[in-house]
Protein backbone atom coordinates (compact mmCIF):
# COMPACT_ATOMS: atom_id res chain seq x y z
CA UNK A 1 0.00 0.00 0.00
CA UNK A 2 1.23 3.47 -1.22
CA UNK A 3 0.11 6.09 1.31
CA UNK A 4 0.60 9.86 1.15
CA UNK A 5 0.39 13.33 2.86
CA UNK A 6 -1.54 15.70 1.33
CA UNK A 7 -0.50 19.41 1.98
CA UNK A 8 3.34 19.96 1.01
CA UNK A 9 3.70 16.21 -0.02
CA UNK A 10 1.42 16.23 -3.20
CA UNK A 11 0.00 19.48 -3.45
CA UNK A 12 2.59 22.68 -3.36
CA UNK A 13 1.14 24.54 -0.60
CA UNK A 14 -0.76 24.05 2.65
CA UNK A 15 -4.48 23.64 0.65
CA UNK A 16 -6.63 24.17 4.11
CA UNK A 17 -4.83 27.54 4.26
CA UNK A 18 -5.17 28.35 0.83
CA UNK A 19 -8.77 27.61 0.62
CA UNK A 20 -9.21 30.04 3.36
CA UNK A 21 -7.56 32.52 2.10
CA UNK A 22 -9.63 31.53 -1.63
CA UNK A 23 -13.00 31.94 0.97
CA UNK A 24 -11.91 35.65 2.29
CA UNK A 25 -13.67 36.77 -1.25
CA UNK A 26 -16.69 34.95 -0.43
CA UNK A 27 -17.31 36.21 3.10
CA UNK A 28 -14.91 39.02 4.47
CA UNK A 29 -15.49 38.77 8.04
CA UNK A 30 -13.73 35.38 7.71
CA UNK A 31 -10.48 37.03 7.98
CA UNK A 32 -11.15 36.84 11.79
CA UNK A 33 -9.48 33.64 12.32
CA UNK A 34 -6.40 33.79 10.95
CA UNK A 35 -4.39 35.29 13.86
CA UNK A 36 -5.46 32.45 16.21
CA UNK A 37 -5.16 29.81 13.78
CA UNK A 38 -1.47 30.96 13.33
CA UNK A 39 -0.68 31.64 16.61
CA UNK A 40 -2.20 28.05 17.74
CA UNK A 41 -0.30 26.36 15.00
CA UNK A 42 3.31 28.49 15.85
CA UNK A 43 2.70 27.15 19.71
CA UNK A 44 2.48 23.57 18.52
CA UNK A 45 5.65 23.77 16.44
CA UNK A 46 7.50 25.73 19.03
CA UNK A 47 6.53 22.84 21.83
CA UNK A 48 4.60 25.53 23.83
CA UNK A 49 1.32 23.76 23.43
CA UNK A 50 0.80 19.94 23.41
CA UNK A 51 -1.01 18.20 20.89
CA UNK A 52 -4.40 17.84 22.87
CA UNK A 53 -4.44 21.77 23.48
CA UNK A 54 -3.82 22.53 19.83
CA UNK A 55 -6.03 20.09 18.66
CA UNK A 56 -8.93 21.56 20.93
CA UNK A 57 -8.05 25.10 19.99
CA UNK A 58 -7.64 24.67 15.89
CA UNK A 59 -10.75 22.16 15.87
CA UNK A 60 -12.73 25.06 17.85
CA UNK A 61 -11.56 27.85 15.59
CA UNK A 62 -12.35 25.64 12.67
CA UNK A 63 -15.82 24.84 13.59
CA UNK A 64 -16.68 28.12 13.97
CA UNK A 65 -15.26 29.34 10.55
CA UNK A 66 -16.92 26.34 8.90
CA UNK A 67 -20.23 27.75 10.80
CA UNK A 68 -19.62 31.25 9.33
CA UNK A 69 -18.88 30.07 6.35
CA UNK A 70 -21.99 27.37 5.50
CA UNK A 71 -24.25 30.31 6.65
CA UNK A 72 -22.68 32.34 4.03
CA UNK A 73 -22.02 30.12 0.72
CA UNK A 74 -22.66 26.58 -0.38
CA UNK A 75 -19.51 25.19 1.03
CA UNK A 76 -19.42 22.46 -2.09
CA UNK A 77 -19.59 25.10 -4.83
CA UNK A 78 -16.79 27.23 -2.90
CA UNK A 79 -14.78 23.52 -2.69
CA UNK A 80 -15.17 23.30 -6.25
CA UNK A 81 -14.32 26.73 -7.40
CA UNK A 82 -10.92 26.66 -5.34
CA UNK A 83 -9.98 23.61 -6.77
CA UNK A 84 -11.27 24.43 -10.38
CA UNK A 85 -8.56 27.37 -10.00
CA UNK A 86 -5.83 24.78 -7.98
CA UNK A 87 -5.12 21.44 -9.49
CA UNK A 88 -2.07 22.87 -11.34
CA UNK A 89 -0.27 22.89 -7.73
CA UNK A 90 -0.78 18.83 -7.76
CA UNK A 91 2.92 18.52 -7.80
CA UNK A 92 4.08 16.63 -11.19
CA UNK A 93 6.21 14.26 -9.56
CA UNK A 94 3.03 12.08 -8.01
CA UNK A 95 1.61 9.75 -10.61
CA UNK A 96 -1.86 8.88 -8.51
CA UNK A 97 -2.68 5.21 -8.88
CA UNK A 98 -6.36 4.24 -7.92
CA UNK A 99 -5.37 1.68 -4.95
CA UNK A 100 -3.27 5.34 -3.23
CA UNK A 101 -4.80 6.03 0.45
CA UNK A 102 -3.85 10.18 1.06
CA UNK A 103 -3.72 10.32 4.69
CA UNK A 104 -4.09 14.29 5.52
CA UNK A 105 -5.29 16.34 8.34
CA UNK A 106 -7.27 18.60 5.47
CA UNK A 107 -10.55 18.10 5.94
CA UNK A 108 -11.77 15.36 4.19
CA UNK A 109 -14.63 17.57 2.31
CA UNK A 110 -11.61 19.81 0.53
CA UNK A 111 -9.10 17.27 -0.29
CA UNK A 112 -11.74 14.50 -1.22
CA UNK A 113 -12.38 16.75 -4.13
CA UNK A 114 -8.94 17.17 -5.53
CA UNK A 115 -8.70 13.33 -5.28
CA UNK A 116 -12.06 12.57 -7.05
CA UNK A 117 -10.43 14.65 -9.52
CA UNK A 118 -6.94 12.80 -10.06
CA UNK A 119 -8.86 9.60 -9.61
CA UNK A 120 -7.84 8.23 -5.92
CA UNK A 121 -10.86 7.33 -4.40
CA UNK A 122 -9.35 6.47 -0.52
CA UNK A 123 -9.08 9.41 1.20
CA UNK A 124 -8.65 9.81 5.12
CA UNK A 125 -8.76 13.10 6.29
CA UNK A 126 -9.78 15.12 9.33
CA UNK A 127 -13.86 15.16 9.48
CA UNK A 128 -16.06 17.18 9.50
CA UNK A 129 -19.83 17.20 10.84
CA UNK A 130 -21.36 18.65 8.05
CA UNK A 131 -25.09 19.14 9.97
CA UNK A 132 -23.44 21.06 12.99
CA UNK A 133 -20.33 22.41 11.03
CA UNK A 134 -18.25 21.06 13.95
CA UNK A 135 -14.72 19.36 13.42
CA UNK A 136 -15.34 15.75 14.40
CA UNK A 137 -11.85 14.04 13.98
CA UNK A 138 -8.34 15.33 13.27
CA UNK A 139 -6.14 13.53 11.93
CA UNK A 140 -3.15 14.33 12.26
CA UNK A 141 0.12 13.37 13.77
CA UNK A 142 -0.86 10.57 16.16
CA UNK A 143 -4.13 9.94 14.70
CA UNK A 144 -3.13 9.29 11.35
CA UNK A 145 -2.31 5.83 11.80
CA UNK A 146 -4.48 5.64 14.75
CA UNK A 147 -7.28 6.54 11.85
CA UNK A 148 -5.86 4.18 9.11
CA UNK A 149 -5.44 1.01 11.14
CA UNK A 150 -9.79 1.57 12.24
CA UNK A 151 -10.43 1.48 8.86
CA UNK A 152 -7.77 -0.81 7.19
CA UNK A 153 -7.02 -2.82 10.08
CA UNK A 154 -4.17 -3.33 13.00
CA UNK A 155 -2.46 -5.58 10.52
CA UNK A 156 -2.48 -3.03 7.85
CA UNK A 157 0.74 -2.64 5.82
CA UNK A 158 2.10 0.46 4.43
CA UNK A 159 5.00 -0.14 1.77
CA UNK A 160 5.29 3.79 1.00
CA UNK A 161 4.46 6.31 3.08
CA UNK A 162 5.39 9.86 1.33
CA UNK A 163 5.31 13.39 3.78
CA UNK A 164 7.20 16.85 3.92
CA UNK A 165 6.65 16.43 7.82
CA UNK A 166 8.47 15.06 10.63
CA UNK A 167 5.26 15.37 12.54
CA UNK A 168 4.32 12.81 10.48
CA UNK A 169 6.90 10.24 12.68
CA UNK A 170 4.15 7.96 13.60
CA UNK A 171 3.58 6.86 9.86
CA UNK A 172 7.20 7.06 9.18
CA UNK A 173 7.69 5.10 12.23
CA UNK A 174 4.86 2.21 10.55
CA UNK A 175 5.74 2.46 7.16
CA UNK A 176 8.41 -0.26 5.68
CA UNK A 177 9.68 2.57 3.64
CA UNK A 178 9.36 6.44 4.01
CA UNK A 179 9.78 9.22 1.89
CA UNK A 180 10.70 12.96 2.69
CA UNK A 181 9.07 15.24 -0.17
CA UNK A 182 10.46 19.17 -0.29
CA UNK A 183 9.42 21.19 -3.10
CA UNK A 184 9.82 18.03 -5.75
CA UNK A 185 12.78 16.45 -4.39
CA UNK A 186 11.69 13.56 -3.08
CA UNK A 187 14.30 11.57 -0.63
CA UNK A 188 13.42 7.88 1.32
CA UNK A 189 14.28 8.71 4.95
CA UNK A 190 13.61 4.82 6.23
Amino acid sequence: MRVFDFDGTIYDGESLFDLYLFSVRYEPRALRFIAPVIRYAAKYKLGRASFEQMERGVCGLCGDYLHLMSGSVDLERLVEAFWERNMKRIKPWYEPRPDDVILTASFDLTVGEACRRIGVDRVIGSVIDQGTMSVEYLNFNVNKPKRLRELYGEDVVVDEFYTDSRFDQPMIDIAKRAYMVKGDKVTRVK
